[in-house]
């Protein structure tokens, strides 16, 4: 199951990786296809190589053009101070008061599309990739407890220009902006980034900016094609060691992800579609990582609630998601958050039958 969760993540998530930095890199030059193309090809090589020969050598330009964008965004919105909507204020759905067509729930599609800002499935999956690289155990917590905390820094500042952008006040950015265009409410992710940067930081700092954009999405395609064929190797004992066998696992995987990306291009809902379940199957996989984390902290007889309050919270979300979503199930509401809330409390139950025979066989 876990494998097939980190396969559908990885699957998914690529062809969004590689569309949405394509969309933006494309207003500075060359044509959408262009982009995409060159990005899928690095993805395919950087997937076969080693890690230190093509992601190694990248990654640190990438760091450096990620954190450049947070600090300049981070200073824009204290120098701009945009009024921006409190929850205790607006605990309304704002996004379907603003357009109709916008039916999503806040909850628990909130909790869905923050993913990885906040709790991320596929970032565990990088763990053991990024392990093999540190020179000591040491550097364990600096690195990923860093990691995780920096990415949740990027995902609270564009959380608050997006609310800026679509719900600011007294009017949202997209009224205000010249360069918006028509399509107000409705403007694209990869076109808020392209407008916010441009319009804040300038034309030079904008593209500095946006270089940081485009390098969360790229550095998340190649290192998924990777983790996933380390992943499946490792399950079905296969060496990694020869091209030809690289090649018999990442081939298929490159295979699905071209045509769910074909499919996106084609498609005017298809990035929308993919992220979503792109989404869902990281938060799934982050469940399994609790559930997971859970039992190891009982065992080890440490402190597990910081892990299993988490993990009850996201398979109520998870299962939420599925109920009452357009794209599975589409229940009315109430059906939808009674089932989700059902299923909360059988993870419970089940939990503590296994907890107190645990307790039991270890006496």
């Amino acid at each position: 199951m876990t494998i097939s969760l980190v396969c559908s993540r990885c699957v998914t998530a690529v062809p969004v990786f590689v569309f949405s930095p394509a969309t933006i890199l494309q207003e500075y030059g060359g044509t959408a296809l262009l982009w995409i193309i060159c990005i899928f090809v690095y993805y395919i090589v950087a997937t076969m190589l080693p890690i230190d020969k093509v992601i190694g050598r990248f990654y640190p330009m990438f760091a450096i053009a990620l954190l450049f964008m947070l600090a300049a965004l981070m200073v824009c919105l204290f120098v701009e101070w945009p009024l921006l909507p409190e929850l205790w204020s607006h605990p309304e759905n704002m996004g379907k008061a603003a357009d109709s067509s916008f039916t999503d729930q806040v909850f628990p599609c909130m909790f869905i599309t923050i993913a990885c800002g906040a709790l991320s499935g596929f970032h565990a999956t990088q763990s053991p990739l990024m392990a093999r690289c540190l020179s000591s155990e040491r550097k364990g917590r600096a690195v990923f407890y860093g990691s995780m905390i920096a990415e949740g820094l990027v995902a609270l500042v564009w959380a608050a220009v997006s609310m800026y952008f679509f719900y600011g006040e007294p009017a949202p950015g997209y009224q205000l902006i010249e360069s918006v265009g028509n399509k107000g409410f409705l403007t694209s992710a990869p076109a808020v980034v392209n407008i916010m940067c441009n319009s804040w930081l300038g034309v030079t700092g904008g593209i500095l900016a946006i270089l940081g954009v485009v390098a969360a999405p790229i550095t998340s395609g190649d290192t998924a094609f990777r983790s996933a064929r380390l992943i499946i190797a490792e399950a079905f004992h296969i060496e990694q060691r020869t091209i030809p066998k690289r090649l018999l696992v990442s081939l298929p995987l490159f295979g699905v992800s071209l045509a769910l990306l074909i499919w996106q291009v084609e498609d005017a809902n298809g990035f929308n579609t993919i992220w979503q379940y792109a989404a869902w199957s990281n938060q799934a996989l982050a469940v399994f990582m609790l559930w997971a984390i859970t039992v190891y902290l009982i065992r080890q007889k440490k402190n597990y609630w910081i892990a299993l309050i988490p993990a009850l919270f996201m398979t109520c979300v998870c299962f939420t998601f599925l109920f009452i979503s357009k794209l599975t199930f589409h229940l009315p509401e109430v059906i939808a958050y009674v089932a989700g809330g059902a299923c909360m409390v059988i993870a419970i139950f089940w939990f503590y039958v296994w907890y107190y025979r645990n307790k039991k066989s270890t006496k």
